[in-house]
């Protein structure tokens, strides 16, 4: 007889034993009542005395379902998120919310909307860091009490009407021709600027503008066209000017001795 009770107590003891991860913490319970936290190893649970829950404390990510929203220019929009958490205090997970991984859920759908209801579009498109960081501190906040830590809040993706998405395309190819139009004018200013300043430099040297006519000449020289039309530049023609008159002078001298 006491073979068979020692026997049946291993059993029970045997078959009371429980073992918590690394990962993990177990939330004891002594009829009904929260006990202790069961850190990683093995524990004995005993029938009818004790109860446990294991809580994974490992980072979950939570994939936020795409909401509807509108900013606060009145935009219909669709935005979805993903949150990344952590608990920190296994036994608030459990006493303090009845499903933790819904209730954060919930939380962070219902706070991205009254986010992005706070904003206007352009903020929207253009801020979505400084945005996530917003979503992140309020349910962080929120969720302090139930043991869980918000760690990140990242925005997937911002869906837009059609008709938006027409417009938001004829705004920025209007801006591009802007910009086109900007460079274009800025470069026919500095082009203008560097020929006023070679026309200068020519100008102050005498015989530099008729250098860069040979040099000219010379480049039309691989020219396979049959007709070229070059405009002689005026230096060129007063040079050839004073040298006829040279040419006159010395003979106007030469007949003049003759007649002597």
């Amino acid at each position: 007889m006491g073979l068979l009770i020692l026997f049946i107590f291993i059993l029970v003891i045997f078959c009371s034993i429980r073992q918590v991860n690394e990962y993990e913490r177990g939330i004891l319970f002594s009829f009904g009542r929260f006990s202790r936290i069961l850190e990683p190893g093995w524990h004995i649970i005993l029938p009818i005395v004790h109860s446990y829950k294991k809580i994974d404390i490992r980072t979950k990510t939570v994939d936020v379902p795409e909401q509807e929203a509108i900013t606060k220019d009145n935009v219909s929009i669709k935005i979805n998120a993903v949150l990344y958490y952590k608990i920190f205090d296994a036994s608030k997970a459990v006493l303090a919310v009845e499903n933790f991984n819904y209730a954060v859920s919930q939380l962070a759908q219902t706070t991205m909307r009254n986010i992005a209801g706070s904003v206007s579009l352009d903020e929207l498109l253009t801020e979505r860091d400084k945005l996530s960081t917003k979503i992140c501190d309020i349910v962080d906040e929120a969720t302090d009490p139930w043991g869980i830590k918000v760690e990140n809040v990242e925005l997937k993706d911002v869906s837009l009407p059609g008709e938006m998405k027409r417009v938001i395309a004829k705004i920025a190819e209007a801006e591009r021709e802007k910009q086109a139009v900007i460079t274009k004018a800025e470069g026919e200013v500095e082009a203008s600027q560097n020929l006023a300043k070679a026309a200068a430099i020519m100008s102050s040297s005498p015989g530099a503008l008729h250098l860069r006519t040979l040099a000219t000449l010379n480049d039309l020289s691989s020219d396979q066209s049959n007709t070229i039309i070059f405009a002689v530049p005026i230096e060129t023609l007063r040079a050839m000017e004073g040298k006829v008159t040279d040419e006159q002078v010395n003979l106007a001298a030469s007949v003049i001795d003759k007649l002597k």
